[in-house]
């Protein structure tokens, strides 16, 4: 049999120690060699093959690296020369376009559409502390927010996503911050319908900018409550309309160039369906239109973004002619309480034996 790679060893072992703790994992536990194979099916994709290839080159980097994972660009400083820079910044781009971020990673600054620290800024202050929480990020892509959870001290961050270049670029990432983390960030290239059903692990799950590509909302909504632990934290980012409790917004085959948007409902209206889907504690924490300097092209994206999708003579409204992108944040807990063992006098969880400290 081969061996296994590095990327699984490393996510086999995370799920090991977890389940160790906590035996509601052992069901996923098992699932993981046919979730990986078919994650990376090298057929799922032409270019699966050359991500892979461009992680695998990466050099060795130096042992001494300084690694920052509480900043808004998420950082490692190490000594390059200059012809191990230039290869890492090459192989780098293989991975492009890169959506979330921004990362430093050995001098070379990688600016990617989204301007996620912002998106963190607005939603970090209204979190239960993530401090030894286990935590579900869906739809996380190259896993930017993931390694700031991690920064936060979660004992565990699992990152889902059925994009295999968010799998090789968090890889990449991965290869920069090596064991800084101890670990404690991982990626499984499925979606939320391959979690299994009812799993009740999760302290905190986060579903950013998924909602609105889900074809049956309630469902989706459903799914990230069954994965969460009783008393655990939803936070629910997606797009929006100005509206009250009865307005969804339904666009036509495209809202802002993108084919796969199905509804978008005001905030009141997605409090009631957290509320109907039997959530408690739901309040919107933020909300606020997206602007051109929050999503954009760059060298790292070199694609149309925001301003292409927006109607060149009034920006308040899409290509389309529907109201311009509008986002919101919403809390919610799934509900109970967590497990006494869980739980510390200031509401924050007391760290398993084997968790790890954030560096």
């Amino acid at each position: 049999m081969a061996p296994l790679p590095d990327d699984h060893r490393a996510i086999y072992q995370a799920f090991l120690d977890q389940a160790t703790l906590d035996a509601s994992l052992t069901p996923w536990l098992a699932k993981l060699p046919e979730q990986l194979a078919h994650g990376l099916d090298r057929n799922r994709h032409g270019d699966l093959s050359a991500w892979e290839k461009a992680v695998a080159k990466l050099p060795a980097l130096p042992a001494e690296r300084r690694v920052d994972l509480n900043s808004d660009t998420v950082s490692v400083d190490l000594d390059l020369s200059d012809s191990q820079q230039r290869q890492c910044f090459n192989l780098l781009r293989k991975l492009a376009p890169w959506r979330k971020g921004p990362f430093q990673l050995g001098g070379i600054y990688i600016d990617t559409e989204w301007r996620s620290d912002w998106k963190w800024q607005r939603v970090a202050p209204h979190l239960a502390p993530l401090k030894y929480r286990k935590v579900l990020d869906v739809g996380g892509g190259s896993g930017y927010h993931a390694w700031r959870m991690a920064g936060a001290g979660a004992a565990f961050v699992l990152i889902i996503d059925p994009s295999p270049r968010f799998y090789w670029q968090f890889q990449a990432v991965r290869h920069f911050v090596g064991d800084a983390d101890g670990g404690r960030t991982q990626f499984l290239p499925v979606g939320i319908e391959d979690v299994p059903e009812n799993l009740g692990f999760f302290d905190t799950v986060f579903s950013m900018g998924v909602l609105y590509h889900r074809p049956a909302p309630l469902e989706h909504l459903q799914q990230l409550k069954a994965a969460l632990a009783p008393g655990g934290e939803l936070v629910l980012e997606t797009l929006v309309v100005e509206g009250d409790e009865q307005t969804v917004f339904v666009p036509g085959e495209r809202y802002a160039a993108m084919p796969n948007v199905y509804f978008l409902p005001s905030s009141q209206a997605l409090c009631h369906w957290l509320e109907r889907c039997g959530f408690t504690n739901v309040r919107v924490v933020d909300e606020a239109v997206t602007t051109l300097d929050e999503q954009r092209s760059t060298e790292w994206m070199t694609y149309q973004s925001l301003a292409d999708f927006l109607d060149p003579n009034d920006r308040t409204r899409t290509i389309e002619g529907y109201p311009a992108p509008r986002r919101a944040v919403i809390l919610a807990n799934k509900p109970g309480q967590l497990a006494v063992s869980q739980v510390c006098e200031e509401g924050v969880k007391t760290a398993p034996a084997s968790a790890k400290p954030p560096h």
